[in-house]
Order: structure tokens, then sequence, then C-alpha cells
């Protein structure tokens, strides 16, 4: 596989355990924010509107009662992850552009396409980011745009998403970006890079995946 493809492909969870990436303090909640990024609000409305999309598309998808109740069990933390991705969203855009970094929407979907031939189309590619990752499908599009920019800062940084070079890009980004969290959804800590309780869906590890397919 071109190692362009496979850089994009293997952001892996690493990326919720490496070194620094947040250096924000939620000491001072803004009312009715549950984040500030960037002097920017992201407010407990609009992350109740981004919940309320999985679970909508949880629910056209899981028609049975009972197996919908299964997997809200299974994100019974997706209001925290969905706050936690938006955040990220952020910074990683910010570090992004900091490096110069631009991702284009023929980029995109071009990786969505290869995406999709892989997971056997759309709607099965579109299900497994929903079921594994908590991404609805309308949000498909940004959170592989959010991929392709950690893959091409990376590149920009002569290092790959695993190493302390792109995290302190990132840090420095989320510095820069002054982010408060709301404590009512935790603090931020920084030495371990998040908060403890935090998972990143908008990311996936497909090696595994890879490895089994070549053989």
């Amino acid at each position: 596989m071109h190692r362009r493809r496979r850089t994009a492909l293997v952001l892996t969870a690493a990326i919720a355990a490496a070194a620094p990436l947040l250096t924000a303090c939620g000491n001072e909640a803004h009312a009715g924010a549950a984040a500030v990024v960037g002097g920017q609000r992201i407010t407990v409305s609009q992350l109740e509107e981004r919940v309320g999309e999985v679970r909508e598309a949880q629910r056209e998808t899981v028609r049975d009662d009972a197996q919908y109740q299964q997997a809200i069990a299974r994100t019974g933390t997706l209001t925290r992850d969905t706050l936690h991705t938006m955040i990220l969203d952020r910074v990683l855009h910010r570090a992004a552009e900091d490096a110069g970094v631009r991702v284009t929407r023929r980029e995109v979907q071009e990786m969505r396409s290869g995406l999709e031939e892989q997971a056997g189309g759309a709607q099965a590619l579109e299900t497994t980011w929903l079921q594994q990752y908590g991404i609805p499908p309308e949000r498909l599009d940004d959170n592989l745009r959010l991929q392709l920019e950690a893959q091409k800062l990376a590149e920009k940084l002569n290092t790959d998403t695993s190493r302390p070079e792109f995290w302190k890009a990132l840090s420095e980004a989320s510095k820069d970006l002054d982010v408060d969290l709301n404590p009512r959804y935790g603090t931020w800590d920084v030495q371990k890079s998040s908060r403890a309780d935090a998972k990143t869906p908008w990311v996936r590890d497909v090696t595994a995946a890879q490895t089994q397919q070549s053989m």
C-alpha cells in the first residue's frame, strides 16, 4: 500500500495516550458553554445536538428496541467523548494551519472512496464509523478530514502521529487556543494528556484489518 494512504489509516488510539496534548484548565466554566476553545464557545446545546445526531443514527441503524438499548449502553460516555472530539477537532485544525497544512475536498473524497471499497460500500463504511467510533454519517467527511490533517501534519514534521514531535505541535496549538472545559464534563489532566475517562472516536486503528487482508 502507498505510504501516504497507509499513514492516514494508521492513526491509532495512541493519540489518546501519547505525550502532552491539551494544556487547559476547567476551573472557571463559562455560563452555557461546555467548553471554550480559542475564545469560541462550544455550547451545551451544540454538544447535545451532536450527541443527538449519533443517537438518531443509532436508532435508524438498529430498529429493535433491545439492540438499541444495548447500543446506548455501549456508548454510555457519548456526551463526554463527543465533547472531547469537538475540542480535538479545533486543536488539530489549528496545529495543521500553523504548519501550513491544507486538506482539499478532493483528498477527502479519495480517502472515502478507498475506505468504502475496503468496507464493502458506502453504507457499510457509515455503519462501521457509527458503531465503532460514534461518528454519524453526516460527520464522516469531517472525521476523514481530521485524519488527513493529522497525516499531513505528521509528514510536514517528518515524523508520525505516535512521536513526540507530533504531540508537541498539538500541545502548542492547544496552548494558543486556551481550552477551558466546563467541570460538568470533567477536567483535563495535562500529565496524562486528556481526561482520565476520555476516548478518541475520531480515529480508527485499521492496522490489524490491513494485516488480515494482506494474509
